[in-house]
């Protein structure tokens, strides 16, 4: 598929020059080595690249969720590297959602509870989140599993619930990595193509990352991740 005509958008997110080492043994590993990515609105974009090649920590540098990064990272038209911790806590709140492999869902509360409760932190009455969660949630073929906790939930349908919860806040760039990689073929394929399909219906863009060439060829791009920079 071709990528979304965007060329007079700024895009929704900008790296430049990115770079992430570690400390191990007292060897240094460059794990990215100087990423350039643009990303822009409305694209859905595949990170592919195998197991440890560094699809973690670059959705992560992306997802603001920890530090030691160098170069630019651009949400929104704003420079990460130019914000403290709380503007960067207010970037990923207001701008990224997440998906990860494992689903990550509170285990005390329904379906529902799970979806309101990045709204109600962002400060939506009960009643605004409950609407749109629900929403979401029959969107994905859930409306029956409202009320049902994590652990009343296949795995399929609890991966379902961590979509709703990433795309409650409309956020402009949705962060997932490998978001079916813990799930059997023939779910994957379903919730992968659930997923498309609501991230393209609320008009999100998403990275998704997954070393996958099948489900990678399902988005609008793939980029390859390979000795620390994008081919």
């Amino acid at each position: 598929m071709n990528s979304p005509a965007q060329t007079n958008i700024a895009p929704v997110v900008e790296l430049k020059g990115v770079t992430r080492s570690f400390e191990q043994g007292g060897v240094t590993i460059e794990v990215l080595r100087g990423v350039d990515l643009e990303v822009q609105p409305g694209e859905i974009v595949a990170l592919l690249g195998p197991s440890g090649s560094g699809k973690s920590t670059m959705l992560q540098a992306i997802g603001l969720l920890e530090g030691g990064f160098g170069g630019h990272i651009g949400i929104a038209g704003t420079a990460a590297e130019k914000v403290d911790a709380a503007g960067r806590t207010a970037l990923r709140r207001d701008h990224l959602g997440f998906v990860y492999q494992f689903h990550h869902l509170l285990p005390d509360f329904n379906a529902m509870e799970n979806v309101m409760m990045p709204q109600l932190v962002l400060g939506k009455s009960d009643g605004e989140a409950a609407d749109r969660a629900r929403e979401l949630l029959q969107a994905l073929g859930l409306g029956a599993r409202l009320d049902h906790r994590p652990s009343q939930l296949s795995g399929g349908e609890q991966q379902r619930v961590a979509v709703a919860r990433a795309l409650a806040n409309r956020p402009e760039l949705v962060l997932a990595d490998e978001p079916t990689g813990n799930l059997d073929e023939h779910t994957s394929d379903k919730v992968l193509e659930e997923f498309l399909r609501l991230v393209r219906g609320e008009g999100s863009a998403a990275l998704v990352a997954t070393h996958n060439e099948r489900l990678a060829a399902k988005m609008d791009r793939v980029v390859r991740l390979h000795e620390g920079k994008l081919d």
